[in-house]
């Protein structure tokens, strides 16, 4: 497994999945969400794109665009409160904004990744690991997903 452990800035990537092989590149804004889902867009690949999004130590967000549907994923909807880009997020994606005695749970499209081998109950106990931040919870689902290597590759660049 890779370890992305020494990044600790907000980061955001993409991946695409085309001809059998992942492909990962870094974003310029973690923060500029429009900017990513255009960026998603225009990856018209047969495997569709994903963007992966670490903010702090305190949640990630998973997008996947995939033809003309975009599914989205918050590791914790709860960051809304205190994450301008967790409640533009949940606007986005058209997920009810949380209270303040919510617990932090996942919200969003648990089978995000299902179609790729990574089921809902996988990414659960990912973001249920209290051990992991976020860099490290987006790690395990690029190796889980098959772009492990590549990610930390982008990330170390």
């Amino acid at each position: 497994m890779g370890d992305v452990s020494d990044v600790t800035q907000d980061f955001a990537i993409e991946a695409w999945h085309e001809d059998g092989r992942w492909s990962v590149a870094s974003l310029p804004d973690p923060n500029d969400l429009v900017h990513i889902i255009d960026r998603l867009k225009k990856q018209q690949t047969n495997g569709g794109s994903v963007a992966l999004v670490a903010i702090d130590d305190e949640f990630f967000l998973a997008i996947r665009v995939l033809g003309s549907h975009i599914k989205y994923f918050i590791s914790d909807v709860t960051c809304a409160l205190d994450y301008d880009v967790a409640a533009e997020f949940l606007e986005i994606a058209d997920i009810d904004t949380p209270e303040e005695d919510d617990e932090p749970l996942p919200a969003g499209d648990l089978d995000i990744f299902a179609d790729l081998g990574l089921h809902s109950m996988e990414l659960s106990t990912i973001c249920d690991d209290g051990d992991l931040y976020p860099d490290e919870q987006i790690d395990a689902i690029a190796v889980r997903l098959g772009f492990g290597d590549q990610l930390t590759e982008v990330l170390e660049s």
